[in-house]
């Protein structure tokens, strides 16, 4: 087994200095146009991270059980050396785009990563705010354990994905150099992916590298300073609430649907869907709208004046692949 560190637990005190770094900064620099922090919305996030420790590690019981299964049966293998470990980062972002886009536009994922959005609020702590049910990633990462990257290996990718990620949670970064802003995930893009506004909804599904969103027709640039949550907020701090509202919502739909069709449209098209809905042709293949004419970057409206390198979604549901508005619950 590949002697890899655990980069989530050595990156812990990080978090905490710079989530408290940032609050201090909007207390000394406040920024009107920018949410900042709330302390229950902080707390509710917080919690929500803790939880997901607890349950993750659960998950990774089954979890691990059949990527063990996979790497035995079969012949390839990976082995973990420097060259490699960058292509095996490579092939988990690639992997992590589609999963990510996968929770966006399929209604019984879309319950699970619906959390991470619910927050009003976008700084640092909203990192943290993380499903209890992350059960339903593995499948997007069979292939790599198929190609003989041992999940050990995948482990720490995905563990080094999701360091990368907590730095882009932030309003107090506008933009990075272009070139920055062109290859790698920034808090610019990020901001337009926890946005709630129409024309940013389902945008900007990259982990590390935002060329996947690029290449595949999901990217919107920042224009309009984001509106951040779900189109119909929850109004809700109860932690068990924020990780199960949405699937409640769905068993609702499930006894009012009238026949098995209806059943599993509620269930496996777009958060959105209702009977009768149909796809339309500005949409692009994976569920995600047509990007709206204003896809290059130009002023802000927001966050702010950029603060550099320093301190640093949407239940309603998507219709099936047109652009409806995403609420918390059907």
């Amino acid at each position: 087994m590949p002697n890899l560190p655990d980069v989530v637990l050595w990156s812990i005190p990080a978090f905490v200095l710079l989530a408290v770094v940032e609050m201090v900064s909007f207390r000394l620099h406040p920024d009107e146009n920018a949410e900042g922090y709330e302390a229950k919305d902080a707390a509710t996030s917080v919690g929500m991270g803790l939880g997901s420790l607890f349950f993750d590690f659960l998950w990774k019981i089954p979890i691990l059980a059949i990527y063990t299964a996979l790497y035995e049966l079969t012949p390839l293998r990976v082995p973990v050396l420097w060259w490699t470990v960058p292509l095996m980062l490579l092939g988990q972002d690639f992997f992590y785009y589609w999963s990510h886009r996968g929770h966006h536009v399929v209604r019984i994922l879309w319950a699970s990563h619906v959390v991470h959005h619910s927050s009003r609020r976008f700084n640092l702590t909203t990192a943290l705010r993380q499903p209890w049910t992350s059960l339903t990633v593995w499948p997007f990462y069979v292939p790599l354990v198929v190609a003989g990257v041992h999940p050990a290996a995948l482990a720490f990718c995905s563990s080094a994905s999701l360091v990368y990620q907590f730095w882009i949670h932030t309003e107090r970064i506008d933009r990075m150099p272009r070139w920055f802003e062109f290859v790698l995930n920034t808090p610019s893009h990020h901001r337009v992916h926890h946005a709630s506004q129409g024309g940013y909804l389902d945008r900007n599904f990259g982990g590390i590298l935002i060329v996947w969103d690029r290449l595949f027709g999901s990217f919107v640039a920042e224009t309009e300073r984001p509106r951040y949550g779900l189109t119909k907020n929850i109004d809700t701090y109860n932690l068990l609430r924020v990780a199960t509202h949405e699937y409640v919502s769905i068993a609702k739909d499930l006894r009012a649907a009238r026949g098995w069709r209806e059943r599993a449209g509620r269930v496996f098209r777009g958060p959105g869907w209702r009977p009768g809905t149909a796809a339309t042709a500005a949409s692009s293949p994976g569920g995600v709208p047509a990007p709206s004419p204003a896809a290059e970057p130009g002023p802000v409206a927001g966050p702010g004046p950029v603060a550099g390198p320093g301190p640093v979604s949407e239940t309603a549901p998507v219709a099936d692949s047109a652009p409806v508005a995403k609420s918390a619950s059907a």
